[in-house]
């Protein structure tokens, strides 16, 4: 049961029927694991430790940047040069002292993306290389846990939700993880992040308590110039590289 201090918190979603006393306790019971520390990584977190998640795991090798500042709104500047896991761990716990977090200060990898997926209930895949998206994508389909995608690049932002063996996954969409490893790109916008960040934690949120209509078989794609938010449908593809061939050898 919530005691005081949490009823005090969580008011506004114990006013929900949606949520109620019942699905803020299963929030707090909750496991989400994410994947980069960066600029989508930032806001999900925050959202995820202010609603209540009970356990939040944050993967990330990198330390901050000055030039990060521009859009990683977990960080700050005396920041610059530590470990981004343990800078963000200090803003989250200062949002939400309960929110239990594990730290992660490396970067995930074929040796340790099943078994480190497998801990938890939900993944935000907040990174931002295509190979990693992959990974993510292989490892949550072989343990079976359901994950948000994200991406973003100038003033354009997508986003779609996984449910390994239910709805078409990152690889029904792609199909193959391409050569592109960003390094310094254009842009993006400072606020972009901020807006897929935050429907990703929402994704998130939605997936763990069943409520709403989460964004399966569906991109949402993000145009902030002309704010333009638009739903594409995506199907399964008995050919992915992923999840349509079981023989297909997972990391």
């Amino acid at each position: 049961m919530l005691n005081e201090q949490q009823r005090n918190r969580y008011a506004r979603h114990l006013s929900l029927a949606e949520i109620g006393e019942k699905g803020q306790e299963q929030l707090l019971q909750a496991k989400v694991l994410v994947v980069g520390a960066g600029g989508l990584g930032s806001p999900a977190a925050l959202y995820l430790a202010a609603a209540g998640i009970g356990t939040i795991g944050l993967v990330d090798g990198d330390t901050v940047d000055l030039s990060n500042l521009q859009r990683q709104i977990l960080h700050t500047t005396e920041a610059v040069c530590t470990l981004k896991v343990t800078s963000a761990a200090e803003r989250l716990h200062a949002l939400n002292p309960e929110t239990r977090l594990t730290l992660h200060p490396y970067h995930l990898g074929d040796g340790n993306a099943v078994e480190l997926i497998s801990r938890y209930d939900f993944v935000i895949d907040a990174t931002d290389r295509f190979g990693t998206k992959f990974l993510i994508a292989k490892a949550c389909n072989k343990t079976a846990k359901p994950y948000s995608h994200a991406g973003i690049t100038q003033f354009y932002g997508q986003t779609m939700t996984v449910w390994p063996g239910r709805t078409a996954c990152v690889g029904c969409v792609f199909h193959e993880p391409g050569t592109r490893e960003d390094g310094m790109q254009q842009g993006p916008l400072g606020v972009l992040p901020g807006v897929m960040g935050a429907i990703q934690a929402t994704e998130a949120i939605k997936c763990l308590l069943s409520i709403g209509q989460p964004l399966f078989n569906t991109m949402l794609t993000y145009d902030a110039l002309a704010m333009n938010l638009r739903r594409v449908p995506v199907h399964r593809d008995p050919q992915c590289p992923l999840c349509g061939n079981p023989s297909i050898k997972m990391c």
